[in-house]
């Protein structure tokens, strides 16, 4: 009770360590909510596909007639049609899949499987329509002709769920389908599928095995994120503990005198911080929910577009997550308060309780500090040359994080005790003086600051620069002016026919699937135009490289493949059996994580034949006539709208796609600043109390009780400029790992990095911004406190 007795006195301290805790909990939970929520996904993707067990039948020349799935149902295989394509509505575009719920394994019809109230409406015309919750509400709000829409939490947003025949109707499919799958598991037929169907390509649906491993970088840097959150937060948590603990040196050392044992006292110090980290904890794990829930349907369309990864934009509550949370809120407590406990085990019976000898005693622990902020910074340095990969990247950025974090407080005492001697006049040389007293109880909730401004900082510029030159890349990658998408070989003939005579140019976009030096890809080919020579986005090359591959003994790859690979120009690279091809270029290709190369048009269509899917073109036409081109192409070939887009739409669907992938990242990024700017109020705060002692003399002296509210505010200004000058250099530090060091680990590709000073200084105006409002209600109280209190100082035994 002793012990339990100073959070009554002081509630507003035991509120800050509770929130403290909380909010890096529920930073933490949130992420691990929607990890949790994409395994899932990924796991019920592998477990309804019958891990392996379903066969893919698709057709190199594009559609399959359904003929050709009646053929297979007729002798005995458990066979299924699926229908895909872009489909616009209510002015957004959306995935739809058509299914057949009857015949179907399982992993296309899970939404219907899992909704009880769907019945023969899905079947029957008009039809049924299934949707995430989110888009649902849109499209009911929007007029159209659409059939009957229903919410359903298994289809992910950007989804729409329907019956095969409804499918084809909207995407004019007519009697062809994109695929079919055979379920081995169920049963097969009398006829082997390589003699009942040869002219159909097959591969074995690996669910969710493969695409958990092609996410698993994406993850790992939002897990990244959200442990760094974690330990923003739990500054707070250490700065509130360790505050307790001086408060609370008086009633430990009369525990210690009334005969009290040291173990009793530390068994209580830890009862107590795991019930206090059990109650932050419950509160994180709720606040994480909601984080989590707002964040998910943006993670889910990320991993949709970039991945083509199926995620359920509705969080389920999994054991996994939520027990997460409450074992990290309880290590988190127990961390911040073990420096704590080993004090307390061994405080002197004597120990002085003033408040005023722990600052000092704090402020010559700034060595320490420093000496292992070298160190940290010295292994940033040292793990690049021994080590490798992705969680070395990782590595590197902890490193650099804590080092600068740690170096803070005496950098910052150092530039203090340097502006002391520009000093002019008592009332600037006490400022300063007293400033330099401050930092101590200041230190970590400016530390706190540091890594959320250097985050920032870092991972906006990485944004940024990622921004610039993607959207760089599309303007040289996407020249075209028009680019169609023909239903088979035959529509394709008959659209080159009649194209010719149109166009500038028709660049076919033709390729075939096989192994890139011994990893499954996808190769391109190419003719010799223009185009390619004076837009393609070549990151290294040698001389003559178009005309290499234009001759047929040239190959570029792309950044993924020559990284990952270890490739150099001039090396052998085979593809699929053929002759291997010189290594002649590598180009850049954000956002495909898979291995890609590009050869000569005659060259493909050579050594693939029959393979190559050659139902695709880009258009050279003057800009001006594009529209008009692009409906007479519609109308000529009854095509939908999705097989004619314009260099326009293709670009604003890509750069949508980016923008989805950074919005996590920058809602973690402002979490994170709101949870330094509440560190910095729960500092100044518990600090308003235990600043009498300084301000009483300084009051005694003239300077008035207005006069030194407007100097705290300042100070907490001044100190959040001063942390962000320091920010600066780590941010940009951490950004150039990212960009240079992440990213090719993650991803396979690097990226130029830009500086963005602009967005610097609107983040230092930030810093201050919330560093003013943070010491805005402690200012205030001292404003409030009448003079019998500063009065009461000079009686009292300090």
């Amino acid at each position: 009770m002793a012990l339990l007795s100073h959070w009554r006195r002081k509630p507003g301290q035991l509120a800050t360590l509770i929130m403290g805790l909380g909010l890096a909990t529920a930073l933490w939970t949130s992420v691990q909510a929607i990890n949790a929520e994409a395994r899932a996904s990924y796991d019920e993707a592998s477990a309804t596909l019958g891990g392996g067990s379903v066969i893919v039948l698709t057709s190199p020349t594009g559609g399959i007639s359904t003929s050709t799935w009646a053929r297979l149902r007729r002798d005995g295989w458990a066979a299924s049609p699926v229908i895909e394509g872009e489909f616009e509505a209510a002015g957004e575009r959306f995935l739809l899949r058509g299914v057949e719920p009857l015949s179907a394994p399982g992993g296309d019809t899970a939404a219907v499987s899992n909704d009880q109230a769907i019945g023969l409406e899905f079947l029957t015309p008009p039809g049924l329509l299934l949707v995430a919750p989110e888009t649902a509400a849109l499209l009911n709000s929007a007029a159209n002709n659409l059939p009957l829409v229903r919410a359903s939490a298994a289809v992910p947003r950007g989804e729409i769920i329907t019956d095969i025949a409804v499918a084809a109707r909207f995407l004019d499919r007519g009697d062809q389908v994109d695929r079919i799958l055979v379920d081995t598991l169920a049963r097969t037929g009398a006829t082997p599928l390589n003699t009942l169907v040869p002219e159909l390509e097959r591969s074995t649906s690996s669910g969710g095995g493969e695409v958990a491993q092609l996410t698993g970088s994406f993850h790992l840097n939002l897990t990244a994120f959200g442990f760094l959150s974690f330990a923003v937060g739990l500054f707070i948590v250490y700065a509130a503990i360790g505050l307790a603990f001086e408060q609370r040196r008086a009633t430990l050392r009369t525990l210690r005198a009334l005969g009290t044992p040291v173990s009793a006292i530390v068994i209580a110090l830890i009862i107590e911080a795991i019930v206090l980290a059990l109650l932050a904890g419950a509160t994180g794990v709720i606040l994480g929910y909601f984080v989590a829930s707002a964040l998910l349907p943006g993670v889910a369309a990320t991993l949709r577009g970039l991945y083509g990864a199926g995620v359920s934009g509705e969080l389920a509550i999994r054991p996994e997550w939520w027990l997460s949370g409450f074992a990290i809120a309880v290590l988190g407590a127990l961390s911040a308060t073990a420096l704590s406990i080993r004090r307390a085990a061994r405080l002197p019976l004597l120990a002085s309780a003033q408040p005023r000898a722990w600052a000092l005693a704090s402020a010559r622990r700034f060595v320490h500090q420093a000496v292992a902020a070298l160190g940290m910074l010295a292994a940033a340095v040292s793990i690049p040359q021994v080590f490798s990969g992705i969680l070395a990247g990782f590595a590197l950025l902890a490193c650099l994080l804590v080092g600068a974090a740690l170096l803070l407080p005496t950098a910052l005492a150092l530039a203090l005790r340097l502006s002391q001697r520009f000093a002019r006049g008592p009332i600037a040389e006490w400022f300063l003086a007293d400033t330099r007293q401050q930092l101590p109880g200041l230190s970590l909730a400016l530390m706190a600051l540091m890594l959320a401004l250097a985050t920032n900082i870092g991972v906006g510029t990485m944004v940024s620069s990622f921004r610039l030159t993607f959207e760089g890349w599309l303007d040289q990658r996407l020249a075209a002016e028009l680019y169609v998408t023909t239903r088979d070989d035959a529509q394709s003939q008959r659209v080159f026919e009649w194209l010719e005579p149109r166009t500038d140019a028709i660049l076919p976009i033709w390729s075939a699937d096989t192994e890139i030096a011994g990893r499954r890809g996808e190769v391109f080919g190419v003719v010799d135009h223009s185009t390619y020579r004076g837009h393609w986005p070549l990151l290294v090359a040698m001389n003559a490289a178009w005309d290499a591959v234009a001759a047929g003994n040239g190959v570029l790859v792309n950044e993924q493949a020559w990284r990952n690979l270890g490739l150099q120009l001039g090396d052998s690279v085979q593809l699929g059996s053929g002759t291997p091809l010189i290594l002649v270029g590598v180009y850049s290709d954000y956002g495909n994580p898979n291995a890609q190369a590009i050869i000569g048009l005659d060259t493909l269509t050579a050594r693939f034949g029959d393979r190559v899917t050659r139902l695709r073109y880009g258009l050279r036409v003057p800009p001006e006539d594009a529209p008009a081109l692009a409906q007479a192409i519609r109308s000529e070939f009854d095509l939908p709208t999705n097989g004619v887009v314009d260099q326009a739409q293709v670009k604003a669907f890509s750069l949508s796609v980016f923008e989805r992938t950074f919005a996590v990242t920058a809602a973690l990024n402002v979490l994170t600043l709101s949870v330094a700017a509440f560190a910095m109020f729960a500092s100044l705060a518990t600090l308003a109390s235990m600043r009498l002692p300084q301000l009483a003399p300084v009051w005694a002296l003239g300077l008035s009780r207005a006069s030194l509210a407007r100097l705290e505010v300042v100070r907490a200004g001044i100190l959040a400029l001063m942390t962000w000058l320091i920010a600066l250099p780590t941010g940009l530090l951490l950004a150039w790992i990212l960009l240079s060091v992440v990213n090719v680990e993650a991803f396979g590709w690097r990226l130029p990095m830009h500086l963005f000073p602009f967005d610097w200084l609107i983040l230092a105006a930030l810093a201050v911004l919330a560093a003013f409002i943070a010491a805005l209600l402690p200012a205030r109280s001292l404003l409030k406190r009448p003079p019998r209190e500063f009065l009461q100082i000079f009686a009292q035994e300090r």
